[in-house]
């Protein structure tokens, strides 16, 4: 089903796009952004929510906590606003005190995407396209995106593709904010999480990775046993003190599930599988001043923060005549 969701002051017009089934998970699209606006599960009779939504297009247009957005050129952040590649240093759009996040000033979330294709039946299905020129908030090629977003019974999955002209890092992902609980004004601290890594990146004063991949094993950061997502004491770890909770990138061991989620209150549970490398767990702690009410937790398939400033880290660099695919999905049961 598709429907108008209001224009934009350029003229634009923004639709809704609603994936998904009657009596199973059902989603509903943004053309601006892609933005996942709602996703809901019935649940022992009632539909309940799991992301937090806003209820307008006015709201969407000023929101700064990319809520539901599709995430690009690059997700996560730069340090300084800024890279090397092939020997020339390419300045960015600092939108973070001195760092790039999550593509810069205006990154995709702010642009109403084409619909290349809708499908229904028992694959139901939207395909987005993106056309983002050289240049933009810094960075080189022209780049071609699609996003297909789809729901198969109880999963919801996207995929990107891309392809550009000249060298260019690329780092796509989605950002929703779950809360599983079916409650947004439910805390988050009693959901249990469980995420396949053994390693993760430690982060420095700014936010971004200091390039060490640093083991799990007796820190905080060791989720691969289900445990409560409560934020340990600042004592506990100077990487909790520095941070105020849990805003790091796992090193993923490649095994699936790469993260599941399970909520005591709604009983529902959440499998997070990808090919990318690594998965942002961030606990949303700034939603207490942004949008005070509503508690959620991103978990965001990625490649590493920072990756072309860092040899070590997975490449991020796309080049003409590749194509990059990646892929993430979201199961629920119950």
């Amino acid at each position: 089903m598709r429907r108008p969701f209001g224009r934009l002051a350029n003229g634009h017009e923004v639709e809704a796009i609603t994936l998904g089934s009657e009596d199973g998970l059902q989603a509903e699209i943004l053309t601006l952004g892609g933005t996942l606006r709602s996703l809901t599960l019935p649940v022992m009779g009632k539909r309940i929510p799991l992301v937090l939504s806003l209820p307008d297009l006015a709201a969407y247009v000023k929101d700064t906590s990319y809520l539901g957005q599709l995430v690009g050129r690059f997700g996560n952040r730069i340090a300084g606003a800024a890279f090397e590649l092939e020997g020339k240093k390419y300045p960015l759009t600092a939108n973070n005190g001195p760092n790039l996040l999550h593509g810069g000033e205006t990154g995709f979330g702010k642009y109403v995407w084409l619909v290349h294709g809708v499908g229904g039946g028992k694959t139901s299905h939207v395909k987005l396209g993106h056309y983002s020129p050289a240049g933009t908030n810094g960075f080189p090629g022209n780049l071609d995106v699609t996003a297909l977003i789809s729901i198969y019974e109880n999963t919801l999955t996207l995929a990107f593709e891309a392809t550009t002209d000249a060298p260019t890092p690329v780092n796509f992902t989605w950002h929703p904010y779950f809360n599983i609980s079916g409650d947004a004004g439910r805390p988050i601290d009693e959901q249990r999480l469980m995420i396949n890594a053994a390693r993760y990146l430690p982060i420095s004063e700014s936010r971004v990775p200091t390039g060490e991949i640093a083991p799990v094993a007796g820190t905080p950061f060791d989720f691969r046993k289900s445990k409560s997502v409560r934020v340990p004491p600042p004592s506990s770890h100077p990487q909790i003190a520095l941070s105020g909770g849990f805003d790091h990138c796992w090193a993923l061991d490649g095994r699936a599930p790469a993260a599941e989620i399970q909520s005591p209150h709604s009983g529902v549970r959440m499998a997070v599988r990808t090919n990318l490398p690594g998965l942002q767990m961030y606990g949303a702690y700034h939603l207490r001043t942004a949008y005070p009410g509503l508690h959620g937790i991103c978990l965001e398939p990625e490649n590493f923060p920072d990756a072309p400033n860092h040899a070590n880290f997975p490449n991020s660099i796309l080049r003409p005549g590749e194509t990059h695919r990646s892929w993430m999905s979201f199961s629920f049961s119950t």
